[in-house]
């Protein structure tokens, strides 16, 4: 029956980077002890907020972004006795104002917070952890003063409070956010870095720069407005390179296909993972897309069988083994197998993942439905069934799906982890994974003629690919990260919201190329856009290449640290693809030549023109 509020402590080390919840404030009513035991009350949410009744007389309202926590006495309860207690013990409780509306409270944990109150409230010291407030009324707003200088920025917005906040996708490459407010003047709000470096001009905001808290994610700085846009450039997906395949690697790319489409028929899928049967469909579906590219279009027939052979059954139930099946409770889709085994294709029954299976299934579906219309039609439904379980904009309350079950409207980027609850909070391993989701979803818009497909699933795109340039790609001296996990990584290994760590679900942080490969694969047209950065890549790389004389290192994740030495030294990347013995499961030496000889010149800082050939092929 009370709220836990928290100004997170952080420790660090080169291989993690991690906040710890501590008891610091909760407030609660004396007066709600008998009903302890009711469950606390979810009363309204949306995609910024939630509204929780937490005792009968107590109300919350938690806002993404708020550096005040504010708690409402209900109306019908009349006067409430109100508690504020801590694992800390308050060295000082003292009013700052005559009126009494304003408490500053400071502990011997060394942290300083202001306590804000809509009417005259009397707090006395019950014990050395706890304060008591007899008979009060209204709004309470808490916020911690990590500097004195910023009292007077929270002073004069401590009266206007956020109730509810909507995100918006109803433009591309646009996220618009509006709060719902209460009180009275203007209202402050919080920015991540990649808010900041979004926020358009068409809003009439003011970033506060001096005021800022720090936080996992980076500093935080006030914003001042109640409308948000969020306005990234436009990024159009393409089935192919955006320069095209140098004409003197074209014999080596098509010597290679044609390798390739023969071993189709000879190396069925064994599998009946969700994830690995995905990964093995989409391989062979990148292999359709680059025969079209190089001009050798006599072996897209053997991949036109091959997909329709082993992508039908999973879209007509026929698949033994696994499938999909359609979940009422959590509103999505399940496999058969995580129906039975919760930690079968790796919590997919437990909506682990969702987006990365989906994706690599939308993929090959996207390119079957190209080559093959009549095949695309008859297989529609399902097709959009699969996009409907993690790409859902309704906010309808009888939806059949969740609204956007794995992208995080505030974060701006997906989570991976579904309902299994970790101390550290939700997660996501694979960026590129997700990226490759709402590309192929993009893609299949691209093949259906679904314009409005293709709009959300490239926005989608660009904002996921924007937070791993943020948050797990890790440039030393950035500011994000500490000094000691900045130096000691290019990139994050699993990004929890509380917890940035070096290691993978499936590899201690010294697999170095297994890091870079999971943001990575799978590779295809749109990875030249989630790394644009030809100076990073290459400290990436040079990062991950001594952990290649390892012994035991997989060729196929290699594969992956050659792909991106291309973008600024194709031959020697050549040399060595040339050389390797196999592939991950998802990729192929066609692949990788492919992706070798479609690199162009580079400066060492944008990876040639990309994103302007993005958008000059495909419009507005």
């Amino acid at each position: 029956a009370g709220l836990t509020v928290c100004y997170p402590a952080r420790s660090h080390s080169p291989t993690f980077d991690i906040q710890t919840f501590a008891a610091d404030l909760t407030v609660s009513s004396p007066s709600d002890a008998a009903a302890a035991a009711q469950p606390h009350r979810v009363v309204a949410f949306d995609d910024l907020s939630v509204t929780l009744d937490f005792s009968p007389s107590l109300r919350a309202f938690l806002v993404r972004g708020c550096p005040f926590v504010t708690v409402a006495t209900a109306e019908a309860a009349g006067p409430v006795d109100v508690s504020v207690a801590s694992v800390h013990a308050f060295l000082e409780a003292a009013p700052c104002d005559d009126a009494r509306t304003k408490w500053r409270l400071r502990m011997n944990s060394g942290q300083t917070f202001l306590l804000y109150a809509s009417a005259p409230i009397g707090l006395s010291q019950f014990s050395v952890t706890q304060l008591a407030a007899p008979g009060f009324s209204g709004v309470i707003r808490i916020a911690y003063l990590p500097d004195a200088a910023m009292e007077t920025v929270l002073d004069q917005y401590s009266r206007c409070y956020p109730t509810a906040g909507e995100a918006a996708l109803n433009r591309p490459f646009c996220i618009d956010y509006t709060w719902r407010k209460q009180g009275w003047g203007d209202l402050l709000m919080l920015a991540n870095p990649l808010h900041l470096r979004l926020l358009s001009e068409d809003c009439s905001v003011r970033v506060l720069d001096d005021f800022k808290y720090r936080s996992i994610d980076g500093d935080l700085v006030g914003v001042v407005g109640d409308s948000w846009v969020l306005k990234t450039d436009p990024l159009s997906p393409t089935w192919h390179s955006t320069r095209g395949v140098n004409d003197d690697g074209v014999d080596e790319v098509v010597a290679a296909l044609r390798k390739d489409v023969d071993s189709l028929a000879s190396s069925p899928i064994t599998t009946t993972s969700s994830y690995f049967y995905g990964k093995a469909i989409a391989r062979a579906a990148r292999l359709a897309l680059i025969a079209e590219e190089v001009g050798c279009p006599d072996v897209i027939p053997a991949v036109h069988r091959f997909l329709k052979a082993t992508v039908t059954p999973w879209l007509d139930g026929s698949f033994q083994g696994n499938g999909f099946l359609y979940d009422p409770k959590w509103g999505g889709l399940v496999t058969k197998q995580g129906l039975q085994d919760s930690g079968a294709d790796f919590g997919f029954g437990i909506y682990n993942d969702h987006h990365y299976h989906l994706g690599y299934f939308l993929y090959a579906i996207a390119v079957l439905a190209k080559i093959d219309p009549s095949w695309g039609r008859k297989f529609m439904s399902q097709a959009y069934s699969m996009v409907a379980d993690f790409m859902t904009l309704s906010r309808k309350c009888g939806a059949s799906y969740t609204r956007l079950r794995t992208f995080d409207l505030w974060k701006l980027h997906s989570w991976a982890g579904g309902l299994t609850e970790f101390g550290d909070g939700r997660n996501q391993e694979s960026t590129s994974e997700a990226v490759n989701a709402y590309y192929s979803a993009a893609l299949l818009g691209l093949s259906y003629g679904d314009t409005h497909l293709v709009s959300v699933g490239a926005t989608l795109t660009a904002f996921e690919m924007l937070a791993a340039q943020t948050w797990w790609h890790v440039r030393e001296g950035e500011g994000i990260y500490e000094d000691d996990f900045s130096s000691n990584n290019r990139v994050v290994g699993v990004l929890w919201a509380n917890k940035r760590d070096s290691g993978l679900w499936f590899a201690p942080p010294e697999w170095k190329e297994c890091r870079l490969g999971i943001q990575l694969l799978p590779l295809l047209p749109i990875s030249e856009a989630l790394f644009p950065d030809a100076g990073f890549v290459k400290d990436l790389v040079s990062w991950t290449t001594p952990a290649l004389a390892r012994d035991g290192v997989g060729e196929g994740w290699k594969g992956f640290v050659y792909a991106l030495e291309g973008v600024y030294d194709k031959e020697s990347a050549l040399a060595k693809t040339r050389a390797l013995a196999s592939h991950d499961d998802g990729n192929t030496l066609t692949n990788l030549l492919w992706w070798l000889h479609s690199r162009g010149n580079v400066d060492n800082t944008v990876v040639g023109s990309g994103r302007c050939c993005w958008y000059r092929q495909y419009g507005h």
